[in-house]
């Protein structure tokens, strides 16, 4: 009694298969599929950062300021009719916590693309899943070498001067301001404490540096290693340090009656988050001199500083302005003019395309030079120098092309539409 009903529901799937079949060779085409991330109003996007754990110090503070400059440009209507909406994931600066908080991002958040990801061991984790999903994974915040590498990862792109690059001008300097003097690296035992040995080794050879030590984030004491540079007898100490052991060793070192020259990275020299580390009173005779690198806009006489400072108190509440808000700020600009650059209706593919035409500059002490074959960062960085308490460029500015440095002019990215990129 029942093979007449299952025959009548073999011929209607018949009849749906053949009408599909149908459809398909009389050329109507399917509905395109939707971009992740992108509805009529709005992009959503996503990054990783260290809200908790060792590097949140500072750290923390960087998207902050990218979600308070995407606020400002929501309340200017968006990028082309869009806003932007920022997802920021907590990794504790954890490798593990890292993948967990990614995935949720591109499976469960549906997110057009990542944007600065904070950290080398914690975003190397992710780059083969991105690279995999064909998520675009932009403006990685790192100095490592590992992002510009477009045959193996087209979707990814750097943001930072490279650590090589920052060690060689580290070293470059020191030689100029301070010839003979004797040079010793401090650096985190990773990709980042390699690569700026590299460059620091690149300008002086391996044989001129007199001492080496490094360390891990997982110890909070720096004695043995400050104690054996000091034994060294080093005038100069080179650091690829974040900014809580910039702080620990410049503090240990005074507590040993030892007032060496520091000459440190970008990434452990933000001098508002130094003081918040040693104290008013102690910052201000412990880092007077010091030397760091940097490539974004700062000064008094920065119309971009002066445009962050708005938004920081107006939509990040007044929350004390340092250096990883202004790179939150910039990132979160490049970001914006990449979306631009990408169309009305942007994709994964369109906006991989903005970023490598060319055309996406950034707001440094130089224009960036994205291109297909180019997916590294800032390779020029200008030297900054800590005087009665304020740190500034000092007017000197090395590009490094392959371990060789040669001073330049910086040619800074000028303001424009109150910085809000259109395409």
């Amino acid at each position: 009694m029942r093979t007449p009903a299952k025959t009548s529901r073999t011929a209607a799937a018949l009849a749906v298969a053949a009408a599909l079949g149908l459809t398909a060779c009389t050329g109507q085409e399917e509905e395109p599929e939707a971009t992740p991330g992108v509805t009529d109003t709005t992009v959503t996007i996503g990054t990783h950062q260290p809200l908790s754990g060792p590097a949140a110090a500072g750290y923390s503070a960087v998207s902050a300021a990218t979600s308070a400059y995407f606020a400002y440009v929501n309340d200017q209507g968006g990028v082309n009719g869009r806003t932007i909406e920022y997802l920021v994931k907590d990794d504790a600066y954890e490798p593990q916590r890292t993948n967990e908080v990614v995935t949720e991002l591109v499976e469960r958040d549906d997110v057009l693309a990542v944007v600065n990801g904070l950290g080398t061991p914690t975003h190397s984790v992710v780059l083969d899943y991105l690279a995999d999903e064909g998520v675009p994974d932009l403006f990685i915040a790192s100095g490592s070498r590992m992002w510009n590498q477009p045959a193996l990862y087209p979707n990814a792109f750097g943001y930072n001067a490279e650590y090589t690059t920052e060690g060689a001008a580290l070293a470059q300097y020191a030689v100029e301001q301070e010839p003979g003097a004797t040079v010793c690296v401090l650096g985190q035992n990773d990709d980042y404490g390699e690569g700026l040995l590299e460059g620091v080794e690149a300008v002086m050879g391996s044989n001129e540096i007199t001492e080496i030590q490094t360390y891990t984030t997982a110890s909070q004491d720096l004695t043995d290693q400050i104690g054996t540079l000091k034994a060294a007898g080093c005038e100069v100490n080179i650091l690829a340090t974040i900014n809580g052991y910039t702080a620990l060793a410049v503090g240990t070192a005074a507590q040993m009656d030892w007032f060496p020259q520091w000459y440190v990275s970008s990434s452990g020299a933000d001098y508002p988050t130094l003081v918040g580390h040693l104290g008013e009173e102690a910052a201000a005779q412990l880092l007077e001199g010091m030397v760091c690198v940097n490539f974004l806009p700062f000064g008094s006489g920065s119309e971009w500083t002066a445009l962050f400072r708005q938004i920081n108190e107006e939509y990040n509440g007044g929350a004390p302005f340092t250096a990883n808000t202004v790179l939150g700020m910039s990132v979160g600009y490049l970001f914006a003019e990449a979306l631009a650059k990408a169309g009305d209706d942007p994709t994964r593919e369109s906006l991989i395309a903005a970023v490598e035409s060319g055309a996406v500059l950034g707001n440094g002490i130089v224009p960036l030079a994205f291109s297909a074959s180019n997916h590294g960062g800032y390779g020029t960085v200008g030297i900054m120098t800590v005087e009665d308490g304020v740190q500034d460029y000092n007017g000197t500015t090395y590009q490094v092309e392959v371990g060789q440095v040669s001073e330049v002019e910086a040619d800074p990215v000028p303001l424009v539409n109150g910085g809000i990129p259109t395409g």
